[in-house]
């Protein structure tokens, strides 16, 4: 039976595509404090402000494209089942041809209304102030910020505990809840963390490192992998 793979992606496989990552080394997000753009409260306070900062994040997203990176955890599917959970809010894992994938922290090509979260809409606009859902309610982006709940993390959890194989790519395994996922995997399982910082990082005892940019260590991992499991 087909090897069950499970990767938990972040903001380093992105970045290769031209995707900016969270926040600049000052802590600054395009020059603006992370609270200011990145929570309820920041959005009660300045409503247009919040909305603007993501209309240009989502312009930003429909100008890049999937990089090798993505594209090969797509073609994985040819030989194992795969399941992709992601911190990223785009969608380049869908672009670039994956079937399965967790958000949990969002998507920017979505809306939904202030007062109703199920109320989500795909949206690839701009979000103005004015712009309502069908309840006749604000529309906001389709984001979890910092001090919200992340509603898939459960699933995510049962995710991982099923995983053959755990890929971690482009994450500093940091950032809560996401960062305790790997937890929930068996000790015993292979486990593989790509990233350029892979060797410097904390937390990765149980992990083989790949010290590479995501574009380089996916492919020789997805490579590796369908050497010795895949079969189609």
């Amino acid at each position: 039976m087909a090897k069950n793979i499970v990767v938990l992606t972040g903001a380093g496989i992105s970045a290769e595509s031209g995707i900016k990552t969270f926040r600049d080394a000052d802590g600054l997000w395009e020059n603006h404090k992370i609270e200011d753009v990145a929570s309820i409260e920041g959005f009660e306070d300045n409503p247009e402000l919040v909305l603007n900062f993501y209309n240009l994040r989502r312009r930003q997203l429909l100008a890049c494209q999937p990089n090798s990176a993505h594209k090969a955890l797509a073609d994985l599917e040819q030989y194992f089942k795969v399941q992709i959970i992601t911190q990223n809010v785009d969608d380049l894992h869908e672009r670039a041809g994956s079937s399965n994938i967790i958000h949990l922290h969002g998507e920017l090509r979505k809306a939904r209304s202030v007062k109703n979260p199920d109320l989500i809409v795909n949206w690839d606009k701009d979000i103005f102030i004015g712009d309502k859902g069908k309840d006749g309610h604000q529309l906001r982006p389709h984001i979890v910020w910092f001090g919200e709940s992340v509603p898939k993390i459960e699933e995510a959890i049962e995710v991982v505990k099923r995983a053959d194989i755990l890929i971690v790519i482009g994450t500093s395994l940091q950032v809560y809840p996401a960062a305790g996922l790997s937890r929930y995997a068996s000790f015993e399982i292979p486990k593989y963390l790509i990233d350029p910082n892979a060797d410097n990082m904390t937390n990765t005892f149980s992990f083989e490192t790949i010290a590479e940019k995501a574009t380089i260590g996916v492919q020789n991992i997805v490579n590796q992998l369908i050497k010795k499991y895949g079969n189609k």
